[in-house]
């Protein structure tokens, strides 16, 4: 009797941790889609940035290049006065270019999270330096209509969020608002996705709202008028030399 109630005992741990597994599986799965929802192999892209403050507000329009998850490069077209900024990324590193004083900065790792041209958005957002997959441990929860992804950085990431949290909606997989929250337990800031669009073939949110929630109607607006995913690019794009190239 007792050898069988240890076999009962042994057969239900193993369906809990298969259990487990597969839902942890699946929670991986769905943050690697995330993850790469904006890059796919490659991407060419007009994006539009507002950047709302009680005081002021200015758009920015932009065109960005992406391979995989290493390589990004961004360039402002307008307005005139932004006009050529630049931001190249290589891996680990990233460099902004400055035209009016004709100058290549390089970004140290402690400024990855300072705030990029003002916007509520910051150096790490925009170029994606982390990889969400591979720097958090992730687990999902049913709720409703939705799933909640729960990300908790591993030891060796370096961020400043203690854990992010993502809602996803079931019917389209896709993300409906994501979290960010401090050390303290605080929700810092949050972005909500909207607006579902095709682009190549693939659907999903054009726009995205950073809102921070210590700074009283502060938002940046972030919408991708065109997006092409997979198409052929230069390797010239993701240069020193490209990055100074001034703009016509």
């Amino acid at each position: 009797m007792l050898k069988h109630a240890h076999l009962y005992c042994a057969l239900i741990l193993i369906t809990l941790l298969s259990t487990c597994a597969q839902a942890n599986d699946e929670a991986v799965k769905l943050l690697k889609k995330i993850d790469e929802l904006y890059r796919s192999e490659s991407s060419i892209s007009t994006i539009k940035m507002q950047i709302v403050t009680p005081n002021w507000e200015r758009t920015l329009e932009m065109k960005g290049w992406t391979v995989g998850m290493d390589d990004t490069f961004i360039r402002i077209l307008s307005p005139k006065k932004d006009q050529g900024v630049s931001t190249l990324k290589k891996g680990r590193e990233m460099w902004n270019y400055f035209p009016k004083i004709n100058k290549v900065i390089k970004v140290p790792p402690s400024m990855m999270m300072g705030s990029w041209m003002g916007s509520d958005f910051t150096n790490d957002d925009l170029v994606r330096e982390v990889s969400l997959v591979k720097e958090y441990h992730v687990d999902k929860e049913d709720q409703e209509d939705k799933y909640l992804l729960r990300l908790v950085p591993k030891e060796s990431t370096v961020t400043v969020w203690a854990r992010i949290e993502i809602l996803v909606a079931k019917e389209t997989l896709l993300p409906v608002e994501q979290r960010y929250f401090n050390e303290k337990g605080d929700n810092v800031r949050s972005m909500y996705f909207s607006d579902i669009k095709e682009f190549s073939g693939k659907r999903l949110p054009s726009k995205m709202s950073m809102v921070p929630h210590h700074k009283k109607n502060h938002k940046t607006v972030i919408e991708y008028v065109e997006l092409e995913f997979d198409t052929g690019i230069d390797d010239d794009i993701f240069t020193l030399r490209n990055l100074k190239k001034r703009y016509r």
